[in-house]
């Protein structure tokens, strides 16, 4: 299966997460080659003006600074979704209940597996 449909599957996790609030930590790996762009996570901010991410880009070199921005989730996926392929072949959703875990293999194709939860208890970014 085309990965960009199994995303869409994953993602629908990620939603289901935060509006059970189990939502941990987002993180994408695996980069493609020796990019300087090293990893992206998310981390959750649980405010009562409603649920927000803390998107944090970390790069590779020391010259490169690392970069951080509060934002929506549905603003996240906008940037996590163009990385897909080009820049990660992995995304990894930490919730308080399970680990999903989405691939892309060398041939396009998308997989979604779970596993035991690695978080028992969300720790909020700092705002």
């Amino acid at each position: 299966m085309e990965y960009q449909r199994v995303f869409i599957d994953f993602w629908s996790e990620v939603e289901q997460s935060v509006q059970e609030n189990r939502f941990a930590k987002l993180t994408m790996a695996k980069t493609i080659g020796k990019p300087n762009l090293k990893n992206i996570f998310l981390r959750p901010i649980y405010a009562e003006d409603g649920f927000k991410v803390l998107l944090k880009i970390h790069y590779r070199s020391k010259d490169s600074e690392d970069e951080e921005k509060e934002m929506t989730l549905k603003q996240a996926f906008g940037i996590l979704e163009p990385h897909l392929k080009k820049s990660f072949l992995s995304v990894l959703l930490f919730t308080t209940s399970k680990d999903v875990v989405f691939k892309i293999n060398k041939k396009g194709a998308g997989s979604i597996t779970e596993n035991p939860p690695t978080f028992r208890d969300i720790t909020q970014a700092k705002k």
